[in-house]
């Protein structure tokens, strides 16, 4: 069979190079055909555009580049059309992805929704023209399933969380790793790289040094150049109040490095890696978290931490009258509580961000606390099983 996936972000490359897999251990003829990343070409797909060149965040930012979005869904109806698959299957990335859903519709091919659109916050509108155009949606919060079925008659499919899986997979590999190369040996494979940006050294943190866990806070910033440049400085603005830790950037896999280095530049215990975000979260005391799916991926690794956000003023205000939900990070979205302090907009500010880090790396109690409603989470987004097994064995089901 031949299946043609679109993602545009790094979660949806790291969702799709595992649904990729699955996919080939289901159906060992498939041919597959992606718009991704790195990580879905890695998995044995056909890269067409990578999501870097895709990337555009807040109602200002798409409408600058609305010309070079434009020509991108002309692209990719083309090469649809020229690939003529048996199943189009699209990942997340709505306002790109449901265009072509629509289109695809029409012209007769099957479409499968992998990562619904979170039309329970705003746009629910959208859900009338999915249900026409959508022939299988996959869900992977479990609210989700409810949501459409009682709002709007319309029978989903829950997988799970895809992340569970992904994160349990690093946890087990490290272990499996640590036990199999001893207490003596070297650990060179099994070390984090961090790479300070003011010398020309590295630093090499072995794995298994308890003391690594106690003085890392971990810095997640997002994975596009606007929101890093909006939110970056404002969390580095913090380590000058915690020379004890060393502060950590986990760099966006699509971004070069001298991106990075006017922000890293400016304190002694600031450094930071790249591709190394899961080693990095295995490590860390705490967290600064942009929000999104790091919020996710932080609280899987049951790492205290505080969410982060601050975009263009005005794209935040338009946001702000249209989207209606309690909470801007997964993990408070999903248990419907405040198990994490988010700090938007104008609240993102040195001041507040020192008050909640001393709280997440100091009380005991809340620590605590919140790394058990992180045990209730996990435990709630497994409830699907294996996410992307079961993703495809329901596409391949569709079309069979």
């Amino acid at each position: 069979m031949k299946y043609y996936l679109i993602s545009g972000e790094a979660s949806g490359d790291l969702h799709g190079s595992n649904l990729i897999k699955e996919l080939q251990k289901e159906d060992p003829n498939a041919d597959i055909r992606c718009w991704g990343g790195d990580l879905m070409a890695a998995a044995g797909a056909t890269l067409v555009k990578h999501y870097k060149d895709l990337a555009f965040m807040g109602f200002v930012e798409v409408i600058k580049n609305l010309p070079t979005i434009l020509r991108n869904i002309k692209f990719c109806k083309e090469d649809i059309a020229a690939y003529q698959p048996d199943v189009l299957v699209l990942i997340d990335y709505p306002g790109f992805n449901l265009r072509i859903a629509e289109w695809a519709h029409k012209q007769g091919y099957k479409v499968v929704y992998y990562i619904s659109p979170q039309v329970w916050a705003w746009k629910e509108n959208r859900v009338k023209q999915m249900k026409q155009c959508i022939d299988l949606m996959l869900c992977i919060l479990p609210f989700e399933k409810d949501y459409y079925k009682t709002k709007w008659n319309w029978e989903v499919e829950y997988v799970g969380h895809p992340l569970v899986e992904v994160v349990e997979r690093k946890k087990k590999l490290t272990v499996d790793s640590l036990q199999l190369i001893g207490k003596e040996a070297k650990l060179t494979d099994q070390s984090l790289q961090l790479t300070g940006e003011n010398t020309e050294t590295s630093t090499t943190l072995s794995t298994v040094n308890p003391q690594l866990s106690s003085n890392i806070i971990a810095l997640l910033p997002g994975s596009r150049k606007q929101e890093i440049a909006k939110k970056l400085p404002i969390m580095l603005s913090v380590a000058s109040y915690f020379p004890e830790y060393t502060f950590v950037v986990a760099k966006a896999p699509g971004l070069e490095d001298d991106f990075y280095t006017p922000f890293l530049s400016t304190a002694t215990n600031v450094t930071s890696v790249r591709n190394q975000t899961y080693d990095l979260l295995m490590k860390a005391h705490a967290a600064l978290v942009t929000s999104g799916t790091a919020t996710l991926e932080t609280a899987l690794f049951a790492v205290p931490e505080v969410v982060c956000y601050k975009g263009n003023n005005i794209s935040y205000q338009i946001a702000k009258r249209l989207i209606h939900i309690k909470y801007i990070s997964l993990v408070n979205l999903i248990m419907n509580k405040a198990i994490v302090t988010e700090l938007i907009q104008h609240e993102l500010t040195t001041e507040n961000l020192v008050r909640e880090l001393k709280l997440i790396t100091q009380s005991t109690d809340h620590r605590q606390k919140m790394i058990d409603d992180y045990l209730a989470l996990k435990a709630l987004l497994s409830k699907g099983g294996n996410a992307s097994t079961h993703a495809a064995k329901q596409i391949i089901k569709l079309i069979s």
